[in-house]
């Protein structure tokens, strides 16, 4: 396998998991780690053996030591990660829950990474990176860092290299939700792969329809859409065709959180690597379903001899 270079750019987190299934005030312990959608996928795809670069800021404060010393023992290039001493790291609390989605609260308003501006990005050379992964979080945190997001877009297209783009709707940090669809879709059109959930789709293109929302991000642009529809696996969209990949069932779902993210990477991976579209439906439907089964965002995420090994041992669903 060839060793791709792949450059993502978001807001890394200080993380409490609680340890009590109970209402967040009143847990009493908490375990702690690093969350953050993109970092999710920057520890996925070095434990899949790519070179990954990590673009934000960070405080230099105990929450951004502990993200520098995580992505250092990921094996994630640190290179174009700033230390902020004006600015203080975003963190946030998850509940402990055994059914549904965990309760989440941020605590992110003003963070070192909202920060970013172009003029921290006006130097980057991404002729030296094979792929970009971009999602719309970072764009949400503050109007400089939704400018830098538009231009590192245009610096990937200008380098002739693919964007992977997640919406990854975050409404409580856009100033209002039409701007938030107004954004995102825009975003998603200068994107070559998107990769929309189905209440995603439901928000920006108005309807929960696969299909629908395929056809939405085709006609403003995309190259691929792929469209994940939760324990039903995901719809896949090119101009030329269409396809269906079933999920591997979970025996138990554990925690929700990043399982979006395991799916980018991999679809990011899997296409990197030249396989083709329903080979890597197949991987990200797989990594998915890994990351539900585990608590933290990223923790659980596979190593290549893992992945191989579940994907050998669980059968996936029919398409």
């Amino acid at each position: 396998m060839a060793t791709k270079r792949i450059l993502t750019a978001g807001e890394p987190m200080g993380l409490f998991i609680a340890q009590e299934e109970c209402k967040l005030e009143e847990v009493r312990n908490f375990s702690t780690s690093v969350a953050g959608a993109e970092f999710n996928v920057a520890v996925g795809l070095t434990r899949l053996g790519h070179t990954v670069g990590y673009l934000t800021k960070v405080g230099d404060d105990p929450f951004g030591r502990q993200i520098i010393n995580c992505m250092n023992r990921n094996g994630i290039d640190t290179s174009l990660t700033q230390i902020d001493p004006e600015h203080r790291t975003g963190f946030m609390l998850k509940s402990k829950t055994s059914a549904g989605d965990p309760d989440i609260y941020y605590y992110r308003k003003g963070s070192a990474a909202s920060t970013i501006s172009p003029e921290d990005v006006k130097n980057l050379d991404l002729g030296k990176w094979d792929a970009i992964h971009l999602s719309g979080i970072l764009p949400a945190t503050s109007e400089t860092a939704l400018a830098t997001s538009y231009t590192l877009m245009e610096k990937a297209k200008a380098a002739g290299i693919p964007i992977f783009f997640d919406p990854n709707l975050r409404p409580q940090l856009w100033p209002s939700r039409e701007r938030m669809v107004e954004e995102i879709n825009r975003m998603a059109a200068q994107a070559d792969y998107v990769l929309p959930g189905v209440n995603e789709g439901e928000i920006l293109c108005g309807t929960r329809d696969p299909e629908k929302i395929g056809k939405f991000y085709l006609e403003r642009g995309a190259k691929t859409v792929i469209v994940k529809v939760g324990a039903d696996g995901a719809w896949v969209y090119t101009a030329e065709r269409a396809f269906h990949s079933g999920t591997y069932p979970a025996p138990k779902i554990v925690d929700t959180v990043g399982a979006g993210d395991g799916f980018a990477v991999g679809i990011i991976s899997a296409t990197m690597e030249g396989l083709s579209l329903e080979e890597a439906a197949r991987r990200a439907n797989a990594i998915g379903t890994i990351q539900v089964m585990n608590v933290s965002d990223n923790e659980g995420l596979p190593t290549r001899p893992e992945l191989n090994r579940f994907m050998t041992e669980n059968k996936q669903d029919a398409s």
